[in-house]
């Protein structure tokens, strides 16, 4: 089993504690978002690797080298400002962890998610580019692999648009951020690649991968995945994941979160975090129904 700790909040920016915790007991309890009353008990003993994906990994560093399982680790790090990103920690200090983390798992374990990539009157076509090759400069010998997305349509999104004011991308936008990027990434032996876009950007130099493909699977396990069912018919091809996350709760307040759609559902959710708990928000109750994941 692969856990994904997790696509739906930032368990290591807001839960490391949390996820200490668990992992000391050996399990862990994560609710349906479907159908809340059905909870999954995964054992870390039937874990084989872990995925971590954050904005902020400094929380998590203090625990790392005690966790004795495959680690991977997606980091997101993006140029936008406190209008977007409201409470992700200064980018300098983001750098900083990713470098510690680097020389911890090795440079292959980590990657960086230049996601997503939207352009307005501010974030403009010459920002990107010049943020992107400031970061890369900065983390040459750090990293190998950078994952970028562009921005999607989600509740999230349209909720903050008058905040955003995001342009539509036109066919020379992709060709110069394509072209740009596939440049500046090879200046500092970086590869680049998109992430579950229909605009793979591969005819300007970025690669055709998977976000955790089978083959990066099998040199960190040895073992075989199916392909993510959540996510059948896509255009995602990865390996089968559990998230281990909860929706609404995570406290960046990113204005283009496609996991928050509710802020006022974040603070409660927040406060209703137990960091002695096995489920990530609340606690269990008694007509819960619990199975077993293996």
């Amino acid at each position: 089993m692969i856990l994904n700790v997790s696509g739906r909040t930032d368990i290591v920016a807001f839960y490391s504690e949390w996820f200490w915790n668990r992992y000391q007991e050996g399990f862990l309890d994560v609710r349906n978002p479907f159908h809340r009353k059905l909870v999954s008990r995964i054992s870390f003993k039937d874990v084989d690797l872990i995925l971590f994906c954050t904005k902020n990994p400094i929380p998590i560093l203090k625990y790392l080298d005690k966790i004795e399982k495959p680690i991977l680790f997606h980091v997101t790090l993006t140029p936008y400002k406190k209008d977007i990103e409201p409470n992700v920690p200064p980018k300098g200090e983001v750098i900083e962890a990713i470098k510690k983390i680097s020389t911890i798992i090795g440079i292959e374990n980590i990657y960086v998610r230049y996601d997503p990539i939207f352009l307005s009157d501010k974030y403009t076509l010459e920002y990107h580019k010049k943020a992107f090759s400031h970061m890369c400069s900065l983390l040459d010998g750090y990293i190998s692999h950078i994952i970028v997305s562009f921005l999607d349509d989600y509740k999230n999104v349209r909720n903050h648009k008058s905040i955003l004011k995001y342009q539509e991308l036109t066919e020379s936008d992709y060709e110069e951020i394509g072209r740009s990027f596939s440049k500046i990434a090879s200046n500092y032996h970086m590869t680049v690649q998109t992430c579950f876009e229909e605009r793979n950007l591969l005819e300007y130099g970025f690669m055709k991968q998977d976000c955790l493909s089978h083959e990066l699977a099998w040199r960190l396990t040895g073992k075989t995945y199916s392909k993510w069912k959540a996510r059948k018919g896509k255009l995602c091809h990865c390996v089968e994941m559990v998230d281990v996350g909860d929706y609404n709760s995570c406290s960046h307040f990113c204005r283009y979160c496609y996991a928050n759609y509710d802020e006022k559902k974040v603070k409660e959710n927040c406060k209703k975090h137990d960091a002695s708990s096995s489920l990530l928000i609340g606690k269990l109750e008694s007509d819960d129904t619990i199975k077993e994941r293996k």
